[in-house]
C-alpha cells in the first residue's frame, strides 16, 4: 500500500512536468504580459510557477468562468478580475473539474487558498474581504508547489500598487 507522502512526492514530481516552474528571481526588465501570472514565493520573492491564464474581467465573464469544462492543462489557469477590492464567494455549480481557488488583494499577495474544490457544489467558498483578483488552477496544484498565503502573484492588472511589480511601474 503506497503511503500518503509518497503519492504526494510522486504527485509533485508528475506535476513539474506540467508546470513550468521558475528558478531564482524574476529580473525586473521582465516584462509582465497579460496572457500570464507568475506566482513568487512570498519569503524569499523566487519564482515558483508561471501559468498562462485566460482573463475573467467582466460580470458575464466570471459567471461563467471554468464551467461545462472537462480539464484544465496543468500549466494553464483562469485569473478572476474585479473592478475594486471586494468580498467575494465562488461556487462549483456546473463546474466538472476540482479546481484551487487562490484569492489575492489589490497588490496581488496571495490572502488565501481553497484547496480542491469539489465539483458541482453549490457551497460558496468565501474568499474574504478586500479581494481583487482570483487565480483558478488544477485542484491539489497549489498544495504540490507551495503556494500559501504571503505569496505573490505578478500580472499588470496589480499596477503600481503591485507587491512584485511588471517591468516599467
Amino acid at each position: 500500500m503506497t503511503s500518503e507522502r509518497e503519492r504526494g512526492g510522486r504527485m509533485r514530481r508528475a506535476l513539474w512536468a506540467f508546470v513550468l516552474v521558475l528558478p531564482g528571481t524574476l529580473s525586473a526588465q521582465e516584462a509582465c504580459r497579460p496572457d500570464e501570472v507568475v506566482i513568487l514565493d512570498g519569503g524569499s520573492g523566487a519564482a515558483q510557477a508561471r501559468f498562462s491564464v485566460e482573463i475573467a474581467d467582466d460580470a458575464p465573464e466570471r459567471a461563467r468562468g471554468l464551467m461545462h469544462r472537462e480539464s484544465l492543462a496543468q500549466s494553464h489557469g483562469m485569473l478572476f478580475v474585479y473592478e475594486a477590492p471586494q468580498q467575494v464567494a465562488f461556487w462549483m455549480e456546473n463546474t466538472l473539474i476540482p479546481l484551487d481557488m487562490i484569492f489575492t488583494d489589490r497588490t496581488g499577495r496571495v490572502t488565501r487558498v481553497h484547496d480542491s474544490a469539489v465539483p458541482l457544489d453549490r457551497t460558496p467558498i468565501p474568499g474574504g474581504d478586500e479581494v481583487l483578483a482570483v487565480l483558478e488552477i488544477n485542484g491539489g496544484l497549489a498544495a504540490a508547489l507551495g503556494i500559501g498565503p504571503g505569496d505573490m502573484l505578478r500580472h499588470p492588472v496589480f499596477g503600481a500598487e503591485a507587491a512584485a511589480p511588471c517591468a516599467g511601474e
